[in-house]
């Protein structure tokens, strides 16, 4: 089989990203658990989101859904953001001491309740959150304090830095299911055996419905809803939301979605989001593509085109 340049160039790539993200990993885990967090927040703030073009990511997404927000506040999340990313990241690779915090957490909101009477009636449950906060704590949280949760993730593009990526979310909590046809089935299984699961669904999905997310066209995944009316599962929206002091945190659970179309519950899902977002703006995830314009109206325009046609 023949290798190409390319393929090459881009292995060798990914192996000295990795290499230069394990070191500083690494530099920073030697650290206090309060120094390292900081500094990890400082470091992607100010030196790796300005050279990844992240903060740029992040004024072009504010500028996108609310063009009147004030300079000053653009500004101001240019560097929160990416300061909430980077500590979320050193977080999740803490372990124990990570865990250690998990275990006194605050549950607050409608459903704290709700979960509790569905864990001990084993009660399927569909857990929902977002790129917001740390969207690791509701799941670390909800481990330690007795609740049966798994989780799907999407496994990294970058294959090196995804072996001990996958090997630090473990270290939280079990089970995790890799996407895909057999980690799905796994995760239908543990849903089903009156379990919970968790679903992070705020990017942009290429077949996704077209819904709304800050007002504006989302393509959004409509499977967390159709699971959770295929096995009359409890659909809730969960928070971890980081605390003044930016080191702790408190689990915000809202109640659960009315069933409805899967459409419907999933734009309630982006409105509940969008809702926490706006009471802290700094904790979601700018840097994402949410919502690709560009890509959306060479979509839309061709499906017109085709309309037309037929």
């Amino acid at each position: 089989m023949k290798i190409k340049r390319g393929e090459i160039e881009g292995t060798l790539g990914q192996y000295l990203g990795n290499l230069a993200t394990r070191g500083l990993l690494a530099l920073a885990l030697t650290l206090p658990y309060p120094t390292r967090v900081r500094f990890m927040g400082w470091f992607m703030s100010r030196v790796f989101a300005p050279l990844a073009g992240y903060t740029t990511r992040v004024r072009e997404n504010l500028h996108h859904v609310m063009p009147d927000l004030p300079e000053a506040e653009v500004k101001r999340l240019m560097h929160a953001v990416p300061d909430n990313a980077g500590r979320t990241l050193i977080e999740i690779y803490s372990g124990p001491e990570f865990i250690a915090r998990m275990k006194d957490i605050r549950f607050d909101g409608p459903g704290a309740e709700i979960l509790r009477e569905a864990r001990d009636t084993r009660r399927p449950v569909i857990l929902h959150t977002g790129h917001f906060g740390n969207y690791d704590v509701p799941r670390a949280a909800l481990i330690a304090h007795g609740y049966d949760v798994g989780s799907l993730y999407n496994p990294m593009k970058n294959k090196f830095f995804n072996v001990h990526y996958v090997k630090a979310i473990g270290t939280i909590g079990q089970p995790l299911f890799p996407r895909g046809r057999k980690g799905y089935a796994q995760l239908l299984k543990h849903l089903k055996s009156g379990g919970m699961i968790g679903f992070l669904s705020d990017v942009y999905v290429h077949q996704g419905a077209m819904l709304t997310f800050f007002g504006k066209p989302a393509r959004t995944a409509l499977s967390a809803a159709e699971l959770a009316l295929k096995y009359d599962a409890l659909l809730v929206p969960i928070y971890g939301v980081r605390e003044e002091d930016g080191l702790n945190f408190r689990v915000q659970v809202e109640s659960p979605i009315p069933y409805g179309t899967p459409e419907d519950m999933a734009q309630a899902l982006n409105d509940s989001l969008e809702a926490i977002t706006r009471q802290h703006m700094e904790q979601w995830f700018w840097i994402h593509r949410r919502w690709k314009p560009e890509r959306l109206a060479k979509a839309l325009a061709k499906e017109a085109a085709q309309d037309r046609a037929s």
